[in-house]
């Protein structure tokens, strides 16, 4: 609480705040299953969702959102909460402000993700994959390793791209998402640029993806069964 009131300039009813963040009653589940949440308080709006946590903001504090933390999980706020220290001020990242027992304050950030950007036809510009590669070099050179990087990790925000989960930052390995997805941007995207992606097929590649990736996954053979399924061609370009 004292690290709010300190970093945040004196602003912030902090026993307010924190009188609501401990109402709020979450459930942690095993695999990757979404938590459950049991209870937020009314004057609270969720924001988001995880496996770990939710995202939640008052109206009274509009410029910054609270990630908190299932009972479980506390263990990931600590971690997560270096990865922040190490990033210090990025554009190309959310700011953490400060630490709660069970929670998170960083920067309330605006734009689409770029899931509801094939959802609403929003065309997502090159740019994208040049901001997120120069913010996975930054965070390397930090001592970190940037992972889990996907269609709901990244905002497109004035036309710039802003990540916004660093969660698995200290994990080790390369999971690939990124650069499988980059792959599927120059093979497969131009098919599809600027049309609304309904929900259900966008899940439909997504689970697909899940079950079929390993060492031996190529993302042009796996791009192909759906060009053929959904009847695209080169002719569907924009």
């Amino acid at each position: 609480m004292v690290n709010i009131v300190l970093q945040l300039g004196g602003f912030m009813n902090t026993g307010l705040v924190e009188q609501q963040i401990n109402q709020i009653r979450l459930q942690a589940h095993q695999g990757n299953q979404l938590v459950s949440v049991e209870y937020i308080p009314e004057k609270m709006q969720l924001v988001g969702t995880g496996t770990d946590a939710v995202v939640v903001r008052l109206d009274d504090y509009p410029q910054y959102v609270w990630k908190v933390f299932a009972p479980q999980r506390i263990e990931k706020k600590n971690t997560e909460y270096e990865v922040y220290q190490r990033l210090e001020s990025s554009r190309y990242f959310a700011t953490c402000y400060a630490q709660g027992e069970n929670y998170l304050c960083l920067s309330y950030e605006r734009g689409p993700t770029l899931y509801q950007c094939l959802e609403k036809g929003i065309v997502i510009p090159k740019q994208i994959i040049i901001d997120v590669d120069h913010a996975c070099r930054y965070a390397r050179s930090r001592g970190l390793n940037p992972r889990d990087i996907h269609l709901k990790n990244v905002l497109f925000q004035n036309g710039r791209a802003k990540l916004i989960d660093v969660s698995e930052y200290m994990k080790p390995g390369n999971d690939k998402r990124w650069e499988y997805l980059v792959q599927g941007y120059e093979h497969f995207y131009p098919m599809i640029k600027g049309k609304k992606i309904p929900t259900w097929a966008i899940e439909l590649v997504k689970n697909a993806y899940y079950r079929q990736v390993s060492d031996q996954f190529s993302v042009i053979d796996f791009c192909q069964r759906f060009i053929q399924m959904f009847g695209l061609s080169k002719e569907d370009e924009l």
